[in-house]
């Protein structure tokens, strides 16, 4: 209802001007000057009826109601005829939330004669609140100069009487009674929108539509009959027509809030997340105390990963409605994302107090309990929520994501194939669903449920951003790039984001344009770890890169991430007794189907018959496949960690009592490098996974062998004391590999060079040295077998192409199974290796099939790699000190094909001789290496590099530091 202006003064002459003046005050909006003027006015007159008024009508434009109660009544009491000041006594009663007193002077105003549609308007908005489905605000009521009746009016008692039925909560009479009005008065909106809004409140949205379009017809000026027509809309799921019947409202009357607030919730049903923004702002422009607009608003803001404006919002609807339990919940939800763990549970805590059985309290407790990695109250609560409501999607959604943090993958996707049986477009149930049968190795079904998600929210930065990891798993990173372009275009400041989108370049090879997004990431959370090790993973393929600069970027990894946790190291009490059997813990992320894992398994297929050590695996991953489950046997304790937090996984470690730790990851995907930083275990130590330092002062040792790391010659790039075995890794032939053929190039007369490294190892400059080659042999030929489609083939073209080598000289082959995969080697004479960063697997399956690789030393630990593989078979004279050494080497070997026929027949004996060949010997060496640690550590003695040579592995494997 609209507030009176000041009426007309009658005040007696001697306080006439006095009077006038406060008028004009308040007409100029001046209020405090005119409220003060008017008790000038009435310490003179303390019964001037007006002025009594208008001080009332100030106090109600400065928001307290309260204080206008004494001077509405005042003015009644001096004038009791005057409906406007019944009709403003009501009004203030109903904003001091005195509904009941409300009421009792709305009837005693009838008996004094008051009537008219302003009283019924009045009368209708003190049936009760009437919700608004997804705004929470109220059903509205017309102002007396919005409708245009038709026919007869019910009387005034009818009308009272089914206010009070529908007051009362008598909804089922209230209906009944508002049927009979109809038929009664079939051409008054009256019945129809009484009849629409109790149909509504009675959940029977079918057939209150047919009423609140009547409704519509018998007033077509009335904007709030066009609302309440949205509300129903919406409710039905006709999403499109709400929003049709909302902005017909707001042609009629812009200015009416509550349709622009109901405006944004089907806007944001809708996934019109920009729309629903401006809505839900231009709601609270008119109407600043609009308390469900500003939460509603805080809804959007958090769906669009604005937090801090989240945040805002959110307070000032609880600044306008203290109690609110949904505002109260929300609040804490978006305190939960910002790491606000502690001022999270609190704020839920209270909407708890305010409603101890208010299901979505529970629920967003159990989500924050979570996040604390409180997991068995987080958990008993979201099974509580299941109990209370078992047919609500959310509910069973929120059990999965506790599940999920549980790293119980099958019952979370249980809980998620539930939610999403009870609401199939529940956004946040496929989203997660996507996620679990991503990380359980399952990316295609992820990406069907993703797109599901898209279809649902289709503005979703997150669901953008997870599609495109699922994406790059399948190795489609063309596609990828363009989901995480989309995510940061909603959400430029979402650090996971910039830091997935270097990922995805660095895949595609743009190495540079990859870092640049790791470093945006960083500018914004310089302590994000995940981040910054992808960085340096993807530094070191850079060709030109500084080798010192490559190393100070790992030291500043250790200075940002682990500086802060070294005061809280632990003080050790495990038993320093040197000869004592051992517990040692390696943790991975890659114990399946991976590479690593390959050069893993024969190791510990030999060291778990050493029988002073005990194995204990922290699989940082949920797939388990084949080789997962093969591996576990060899463990005497298998541990899934992913979704251990770092701290509570250095617990754990410390728990189970671990002597050495041992790292297979490096900075490379799934590590967990930050538990290392924690220093759970005495001694612990870096291995396989990655060709260089951790830049961990927690990390005391860094494996390797003397032909990878050539003593004194990279000492200096490691954190770590480098400790040399007789190998690095072992190689066993996958089972798949045909037989060696003959040299091709004896039948062709031609040299056929290949390569089998991915796009990201490769780039301009490795190609242009190639390219020198095949200029100087126009002859020859180059096979490229690791091209994930026909893009990543133009592009490797189009670098040759520059270098003057034209396509017809090139062989493409997409990736494929192992079998063939190694049977396209019986096409290549020569390998040609990739610099800085060399190829490893490639150039192991390449020797195995009769086929050397031409390999450039690098200046860095990963430009060593392919030196080191060759120098264990004695193939020396494939490793080039320079560029120009390296195509001439190319060039010599074109002369020499009965020689390297020779060297193709013979490779598979030199493996069987050399110390990659043997497993047995490395876990010897590793057994001994361990020992020559743990003695050091239970003598005080700092960490040291020593060697294990191979003749020192005679009898117990005791090493000699070197």
């Amino acid at each position: 209802m609209e507030e009176a202006m000041p009426m007309p003064p009658k005040p007696a002459k001697d306080i006439e001007q006095a009077f006038h003046r406060a008028v004009a005050e308040h007409q100029a909006g001046h209020l405090e000057s005119a409220r003060q003027i008017y008790r000038t006015v009435l310490q003179a007159e303390p019964t001037h009826a007006v002025a009594n008024h208008n001080l009332g009508v100030v106090a109600v434009q400065l928001s307290q109601p309260a204080e206008a109660l004494p001077c509405f009544l005042a003015a009644l009491e001096a004038d009791p005829t005057q409906a406007q000041y019944w009709l403003s006594y009501i009004d203030a009663l109903c904003q001091a939330g005195q509904d009941d007193d409300a009421r009792q002077v709305l009837a005693l105003a009838r008996q004094q004669g008051l009537q008219g549609d302003a009283v019924d308007a009045l009368a209708q908005r003190l049936a009760g609140p009437l919700p608004v489905a997804g705004a929470g605000g109220e059903a509205p009521w017309p102002d007396s100069d919005s409708v245009s009746g038709a026919g007869h009016a019910p009387a005034p008692g009818e009308i009272d009487d089914l206010v009070s039925l529908f007051g009362r909560g008598r909804l089922g009479e209230a209906a009944n009674r508002a049927r009979i009005m109809t038929r009664a008065f079939p051409g008054h909106w009256l019945g129809w929108k009484m009849l629409g809004v109790v149909l509504q409140r009675l959940g029977n949205n079918a057939e209150a539509l047919p009423a609140m379009r009547r409704a519509v017809q018998l007033a077509p000026g009335d904007a709030e009959a066009r609302v309440n027509l949205g509300v129903v809309l919406k409710e039905l799921g006709r999403l499109e027509e709400s929003v049709a019947s909302y902005r017909q409202a707001l042609n009629l009357d812009p200015n009416l809030a509550l349709a622009h607030g109901n405006l944004g919730a089907s806007l944001h049903e809708l996934g019109r997340l920009d729309e629903a923004e401006a809505s839900y702002r231009q709601a609270v422009k008119i109407e600043p105390k609009y308390a469900k607009a500003h939460g509603n608003l805080g809804a959007i803001l958090h769906d669009l990963n604005r937090l801090d404006e989240a945040e805002a919002s959110f307070r000032q609807a609880l600044k306008l409605e203290s109690e609110n339990v949904e505002a109260l919940c929300n609040l804490g939800n978006v305190l939960k994302d910002l790491g606000r763990y502690a001022d999270s549970e609190a704020t839920i805590r209270k909407a708890l107090e305010v409603s101890p059985e208010s299901v979505k309290a529970m629920s967003s407790l159990a989500a924050t309990l979570a996040a604390m990695n409180r997991m068995t109250e987080a958990e008993s609560y979201a099974l509580r929520v299941v109990e209370l409501d078992p047919n609500s999607a959310d509910a069973h959604r929120k059990l999965g994501d506790i599940k999920y943090k549980q790293g119980a993958m099958g019952e979370s996707q249980a809980s998620y194939r539930r939610a999403l049986e009870l609401k199939p477009d529940d956004f946040h149930a496929n989203c997660n669903m996507g996620v679990t049968l991503s990380d359980t190795g399952f990316p295609e079904q992820a990406e069907a449920w993703l797109r599901k998600a898209l279809e649902v929210l289709p503005g979703s930065a997150e669901a953008h951003n997870i599609l495109g990891v699922v994406l790059l798993e399948l190795e489609r990173p063309d596609e990828a790039e363009a989901q995480l372009r989309q995510a940061l275009a909603v959400a430029p400041n979402a650090v996971g984001m910039h830091g997935n989108l270097g990922t995805i370049l660095c895949h595609l090879g743009r190495l540079e344009e990859a870092v640049a997004s790791y470093r945006r990431a960083l500018a914004i959370d310089p302590m994000n770890d995940h981040a910054r090790s992808n960085m340096l993973h993807c530094l070191s393929l850079i060709a030109d890169i500084d080798a010192l600069r490559l190393f100070e970027e790992h030291c500043r990894f250790g200075e940002l991430c682990e500086a802060p946790l070294r005061e809280h190291w632990p003080q050790f009490t495990a038993t320093r007794d040197p000869e004592r059997a051992l517990r040692v813990g390696f943790v991975s992320g890659d114990l399946r189907n991976h590479v690593v894992a390959s050069y893993f398994e024969p190791v510990l297929a030999a060291l778990v018959r050493h029988e002073r050590l005990s194995l204990h695996a922290y699989s940082n991953s949920a797939v388990e496949d084949a080789t997962t489950k093969r591996l576990m046997q060899y463990f005497a304790q298998w541990r899934t960690v992913h979704k251990v937090p770092d701290e509570a996984l250095a617990q754990l470690v410390a728990a189970d009592g671990i002597d050495i730790l041992i790292d297979l990851s490096g900075h490379t995907a799934k590590n967990r490098l930050m538990v290392f930083a924690r220093k759970p275990a005495p001694v612990q130590v870096s291995w396989m996974g990655y060709p260089g330092t951790t830049g961990l002062q927690a990390m005391d040792y860094y494996l390797a062998d003397r032909l990878f790391l050539p003593p004194g010659r990279f000492d200096d790039h490691f954190t770590e004391k480098i400790v040399r075995l007789p190998a690095n890794a072992p190689f066993l032939a996958s089972g798949d590999a045909p037989p060696v053929n003959l040299l091709p190039a004896l039948d062709s007369g031609h040299l056929t060079f290949g390569s089998f490294n991915r796009l990201n190892k490769l780039g301009a400059p490795v190609i242009a040295l190639w390219a020198r080659i095949l200029r100087a042999l126009p002859e020859s030929r180059m096979l490229l077998g690791a091209m994930r489609d026909s893009d990543e083939s133009r592009i490797v073209a189009d670098w040759f192409a520059a270098e003057g080598v034209s396509r017809d000289r090139l062989e493409f082959h997409l990736r494929c199974d192992m079998e063939r995969y190694l049977a396209l080697h019986h096409r290549v004479d020569l390998c040609l290796d990739t610099f800085p960063y060399n190829g490893a697997t490639t150039t192991l399956h390449a020797l195995w099939m009769g086929v050397p690789t031409i390999n450039l030393a690098g200046h860095m630990a990963a430009g060593q790699t392919g030196a080191a593989i060759l120098g264990h078979l004695g193939l020396d004279d494939f490793v080039a000190g320079d560029a120009d050494a390296y195509v001439g080497m190319g060039l010599s070997w074109a002369g020499r094909l009965p020689e390297l026929a020779g060297i193709r027949a013979g490779l598979r004996e030199r493996f069987a001789a050399s110390a990659p060949g043997q497993p047995e010997l490395i876990a010897a060496a590793l057994d001994g290496a361990l020992r020559v640690m743990w003695r050091r550590w239970c003598a005080g003695l700092p960490a040291e590099s020593f060697e294990i040579r191979r003749e020192d592995l005679q009898g117990n494997a005791r090493g000699t530091v070197k």
